[in-house]
């Protein structure tokens, strides 16, 4: 049996249900007897968590796409420092809630700024780590936006507030990521229930098991 690390990260818009598939994602795997560590960005460490509030929180406009960049990127720095190197190193399975394509998506495609510099950036804080899969949990706007309100109690955070258009963006820069990159990517179709989503995770993921 290959017990080798992997790094698997959970991608989408809000309200696709993510933070719910890691879980869920990781009991499925530690039944399949991997050692797993779920995780998230911004935050997984003291440091990123304390970046992650000042990320999230305040108006929407609090800080523009660049600052942002930025920002994620030095939570990234100290997360996979810190949580992910070690974890793969020791042989096991990291889930992250979002990674880089969640920056090249926000601040790339929805924000605007070049792709290649948020990949320069990554390659500088975190050495460029790309995960072996990224899923993509793929949902449509009206019921991403219900799921989000259900969640959040209409109290939504900074990227939750930042208007239909920015959205319509950042959906089309994840589809564009995963077109680019096949070989990393699965779009999963994120309706339905709970079960459902996780096992069609799963199906996603018999190749590295």
């Amino acid at each position: 049996m290959n017990l080798s690390g992997r790094f698997i990260t959970l991608e989408g818009g809000e309200g696709v249900g993510k933070s719910t598939q890691a879980k869920r994602l990781a009991e499925a795997l530690r039944a399949r007897g991997r050692t797993v560590v779920v995780t998230r960005e911004p935050g997984g460490t003291p440091g990123a968590e304390a970046i992650r509030e000042l990320l999230m929180n305040g108006r929407a406009d609090r800080w523009s796409a660049r600052v942002e960049a930025l920002l994620f990127a030095a939570a990234r720095a100290d997360h996979v420092e810190r949580v992910i190197r070690p974890a793969l190193d020791g042989g096991d399975w990291v889930l992250c809630d979002r990674f880089i394509d969640s920056t090249r998506a926000y601040q790339g495609g929805a924000g605007g700024i070049p792709d290649d510099e948020i990949v320069k950036l990554h390659g500088f804080g975190s050495g460029g780590l790309i995960p072996d899969r990224t899923l993509l949990l793929v949902l449509g706007q009206a019921e991403a936006v219900i799921r989000a309100n259900e969640r959040d109690g209409g109290n939504c955070d900074r990227f939750g507030a930042k208007g239909d258009q920015y959205h319509a963006r950042l959906c089309a820069a994840f589809e564009a990521l995963a077109a680019a990159d096949p070989a990393r990517f699965r779009r999963v179709d994120a309706q339905g229930s709970a079960d459902a989503v996780t096992e069609r995770l799963m199906v996603h993921l018999a190749d590295l098991l």
